[in-house]
């Protein structure tokens, strides 16, 4: 069953709510003393006194879940300050856990980016090398508001010559983690909440990546951009001179 939040178009489902709970409640246990901002309860329960917050979205791809689809996931991040205000907040450890796909990506602020398997084993990530735009897999994703659909649609119309592919997955979580394993050469979109995009980010730098807003802005304020040194310091530009 499922409902909607911001549109008709952005859903929400009973397993997105049980799920945040749970990790609630396992959080609250381990942790006590550090605060929770989920997607589903905001700032509710514990305001925490330890300078630590978990950073969750039960599950990131919601409509992916609903329609069966794999790629969805689970994104939980704990960042040091304010993660509700741009800007004011870093991550320190992430994890996103793809249950579909059997995999887990997780990283450690200085401790590289690592990917478990559906066998177990883990391997470390690495972004990719890539150079050449024209030869890059850009992964990208869309809003729930028809107003901002229009808009990334001209971005999106405009990059298509420009590169190899454009790929719209459906989970900015899973997108980032895409980029750090190398499978995407890069990744952008704009509207991204802190919840879809805090561990994610992580990830993508402790594998080497670069990762950031535009121009200097925050975080998703309003967007979030991410790749290989190269394809990802491009990607940049390209998208301040469309004024994304």
């Amino acid at each position: 069953m499922a409902d909607t939040k911001s549109s008709a178009t952005d859903v929400v489902t009973a397993a997105d709510r049980a799920s945040e709970q749970w990790l609630r409640e396992q959080l609250a246990a381990a942790r006590p003393d550090d605060a929770v901002l989920g997607e589903e309860y905001g700032a509710e329960g514990a305001a925490g006194a330890s300078g630590l917050t978990w950073v969750v979205d039960p599950v990131d791809g919601t409509v992916n879940y609903l329609y069966g689809l794999p790629a969805w996931g689970v994104s939980v991040a704990c960042v040091v300050g304010d993660p509700r205000t741009p800007g004011a907040w870093r991550t320190v450890a992430g994890a996103v856990g793809a249950p579909v796909w059997g995999e887990l990506f997780h990283a450690g602020l200085g401790q590289g980016a690592v990917l478990q398997g559906p066998d177990g084993r883990e391997r470390s990530l690495a972004v990719t090398s890539l150079e050449d735009p024209g030869r890059a897999l850009v992964g990208t994703g869309f809003g729930y508001d028809a107003g901002r659909r229009r808009e990334q649609g001209r971005v999106a119309a405009a990059l298509l010559p420009q590169v190899r592919d454009l790929r719209r997955m459906g989970s900015a979580a899973l997108d980032l983690c895409c980029v750090a394993a190398g499978r995407l050469d890069a990744y952008y979109e704009k509207g991204t909440q802190v919840w879809d995009h805090a561990a994610g980010v992580l990830v993508v730098s402790e594998a080497g990546g670069v990762v950031g807003g535009l121009g200097g802005a925050p975080l998703g304020d309003p967007v979030v951009v991410a790749g290989g040194p190269s394809v990802g310091s491009w990607l940049h530009d390209e998208l301040v001179r469309l004024e994304a």
